[in-house]
């Protein structure tokens, strides 16, 4: 926004001094004295805009909010068209054109809403003005021998005003559509730019952890057997102080053993047995068990908005480790009551949308890019693995996992696939 603002202010000036050389132009091959009234009003315009535009530029290094400065502006430059338009014949200006750049700048910076706004802005300064001059209210200057608005037929210049403003108002529209087209579209590249870069630096990661995870395995595995043998041997009176270190010990090795198997899960997630499957129907039932296995009805609520008749190809068994995996990470982020909602949707673009979005306690930003990584973790108890292999799982069989969080108010999981036609998939 602040270096649209800064072209907006630099074609101002532009616009502003070609408005001077113009003028003075008009005022030495003409001979106008310079007490000639619109000339006055004219001078006053240009200095009154070069004015503005340097301060429009002291203002925009000061306000990191830039919206409400960008309405001031639109704004004045909406009344200083219609006063370049009432000073060069109003009704008989060739000026009026001004409004559709000053929409169409609108449209680009506040989208469709602000150039709509403007659109009405403009149309009721422009109605005013040729109202004032037909009724013999304001006279306007610049004719040069010109007809006024009197000089027609009311239903002539009703007409001209009505297209005049039907033409403001679809350029708003259409100059807002493409602009939050290009936002989104922004958006939706700088999304999948991370996505890539992440994707990629899993993958470096996960062919590390593979070769890591192995080396670990074969001792521990030989570490187990050996203490098990020693606890076998100490099972009378005089070991049982040996015991107890025994059972302390084969205790940590099957947690290393579980986040060993965890760590190859991520680095290399088996590919699966793919089936069509009803997306909608997966998570209800995975919710429904979490909800069952897990003590949440004291306070947590799961409330779900699912659409029915969503298909996906992929392995269902790690598809519900994956809404597993987002649904305890949802509920460890609440610290007290809470809730946790689901929503699955099917979008226009052969896409399907899971959302969970918990009322936890956030995601600090300067931890959001690295959530997915490996041993990335804000719980105490946690392994930092969960998400990392929910997101593995996810790109694994093509589809995207995107995250939004905000410190105190929750977390949005953002889970995108790929949707199939059943009956296309069984007739091959």
């Amino acid at each position: 926004m602040h270096v649209k603002l800064k072209w907006l202010i630099f074609f101002r000036l532009l616009f502003t001094l070609l408005l001077m050389g113009s003028t003075v132009a008009l005022h030495i091959r003409d001979g106008l004295s310079f007490k000639e009234p619109s000339l006055i009003v004219l001078y006053g315009l240009i200095v009154f805009l070069l004015t503005v535009s340097f301060c429009y530029a002291v203002l925009l290094k000061r306000f990191k909010k830039t919206a409400g400065l960008t309405y001031v502006q639109i704004v004045i430059d909406t009344v200083a068209i219609s006063l370049i338009i009432f000073l060069t014949g109003s009704f008989s200006s060739l000026f009026f054109f001004l409004y559709l750049v000053v929409i169409m700048y609108a449209g680009i910076l506040l989208y469709r809403k602000g150039g709509l706004i403007m659109a009405a802005l403009c149309s009721i300064q422009y109605g005013i003005l040729i109202d004032l001059e037909f009724y013999g209210v304001l006279s306007p200057m610049g004719r040069m021998g010109e007809l006024t608005a009197a000089d027609y037929a009311w239903s002539y210049v009703l007409y001209k005003v009505m297209i005049i403003m039907a033409a403001r108002f679809v350029v708003a529209f259409l100059t807002g559509i493409i602009a939050e087209q290009e936002r989104d579209s922004r958006k939706e590249l700088a999304a999948m730019a991370s996505y890539t870069k992440r994707v990629e630096i899993m993958a470096a990661v996960g062919e590390m952890a593979a070769g890591l995870a192995h080396e670990i395995r074969n001792p521990l595995a030989s570490l187990i057997g050996s203490v098990q043998l020693l606890k076998e041997d100490s099972l009378d009176g005089h070991g049982r102080g040996h015991r107890k270190l025994m059972l302390i010990v084969l205790r940590e090795a099957d947690r290393l053993s579980s986040l060993v198997n965890n760590f190859l899960l991520f680095a290399k997630p088996p590919a699966g047995r793919r089936e069509v499957i009803n997306l909608g129907g997966v998570v209800s039932e995975t919710s429904d068990i979490f909800d069952k296995n897990t003590d949440l009805s004291q306070r947590i609520t799961i409330s779900r908005r699912i659409e029915a008749g969503i298909w996906v190809e992929m392995d269902p068994g790690q598809l519900r480790q994956v809404f597993w995996n987002l649904l305890l990470n949802a509920v460890e982020s609440i610290e007290n009551d809470g809730a946790i909602n689901i929503e699955v949707r099917e979008t226009k673009r052969h896409t399907a949308v899971v959302t969970i979005e918990d009322t936890g306690c956030g995601i600090p930003t300067d931890k959001i890019d690295a959530v997915f990584d490996p041993f990335m973790t804000t719980k105490p108890k946690g392994t930092g693995l969960g998400l990392s292999i929910v997101h593995r799982i996810m790109e694994t069989h093509g589809c995207r996992l995107d995250v939004e969080s905000v410190v105190g108010k929750g977390t949005i999981f953002t889970l995108t696939f790929t949707t199939v036609d059943p009956s296309t998939i069984l007739k091959h």
